[in-house]
């Protein structure tokens, strides 16, 4: 099994990487090399937090975990790094703004659902006490109706009389 140079994956990564963004069948021929190497290669620094978006995809159709690396690198840059950065990758400044948007969208909706379903919850809660409540006083009166129906059975029978009377 050959060892590889960190220098040599790091310039094999590249050709994964944006702006590039070549296939690992491609780059595995191109190069020589096993797929199923590049292949982890390409896990490892997805697990590491690059943006590696995978198969040829544009920036587009990026996984939401490779756009959220790249919101996370690109975080503290300012204007002009940012639109550096985005040079070198391949990218657009308009589209990791709304990367950026979107995780922090997300991030207070998850709020927001949060409270919305306390509220819903809490509504729930007293609809079941209200029915809960409704049932008992329904059962009592059936069984005070049944009560009676018994007692005027037994007072018909101690009387004699027929129901039909």
């Amino acid at each position: 099994m050959p060892r590889y140079s960190v220098e040599r994956k790091a310039a094999v990564l590249s050709k994964l990487l944006p702006p590039h963004n070549r296939s690992v069948p491609d780059v595995a021929r191109e190069e020589g090399m096993c797929e199923g190497t590049l292949y982890n290669w390409r896990n490892t620094a997805r697990d590491e937090g690059a943006p590696v978006p995978g198969s040829g995809k544009k920036s587009d159709n990026w996984s939401a975990q490779a756009k959220f690396a790249v919101v996370v690198e690109t975080a503290s840059f300012s204007e002009a790094k940012l639109s550096e950065y985005c040079r070198e990758k391949g990218l657009y400044p308009e589209q990791v703004k709304a990367w950026k948007s979107a995780c922090i969208e997300g991030a207070a909706s998850d709020v927001e659902r949060r409270k919305h379903e306390q509220i819903e919850a809490k509504k729930d809660r007293k609809r079941i006490k209200s029915l809960e409540r409704e049932l008992r006083y329904k059962e009592k009166a059936l069984a005070e109706t049944a009560a009676l129906l018994v007692l005027r059975k037994k007072l018909n029978a101690l009387w004699g009389e027929s129901e039909e009377d």
